[in-house]
């Protein structure tokens, strides 16, 4: 598994697109775009030579998102990239993580499936 971002939860995609921009130098890499099965809108930053970050703003329906934006936000998760997701969930839970989301299709992944892990 390799890292392929990590995700910060935000009260405003526009105005952190500027702040990341601004202050670390990133810049937008994918226009937003609106996940329906987790109810937030993503967009993805980069910056040569650093990980890629997403940016999720919750969007209505998605309470305990908006109520962590309104704490101030932050950090949401890393994300990881395997090649076999199916065997990979496997291994991991022999090693006991557990399955928080089970793989389903990601929106802002070209549907690949994504899982979420604790």
């Amino acid at each position: 598994m390799i890292i392929d971002h990590i995700c910060i939860a935000v009260k405003n995609l526009s105005e952190t697109i500027e702040y990341w921009a601004d202050v670390f130098g990133y810049v937008q890499m994918t226009k937003p775009i609106v996940n329906s099965r987790q109810k937030v809108k993503v967009v993805f930053l980069k910056k040569d030579l650093s990980v890629i970050v997403k940016l999720i703003e919750p969007t209505q329906g998605n309470e305990s998102l908006e109520k962590f934006v309104e704490q101030g936000g932050g950090f949401h998760h890393i994300c990881f990239k395997c090649d076999n997701l199916n065997e990979k969930k496997i291994e991991l839970a022999i090693k006991g993580v557990r399955m928080l989301v089970p793989p389903q299709p990601g929106e802002d992944f070209t549907y690949h499936k994504i899982a979420f892990l604790g």
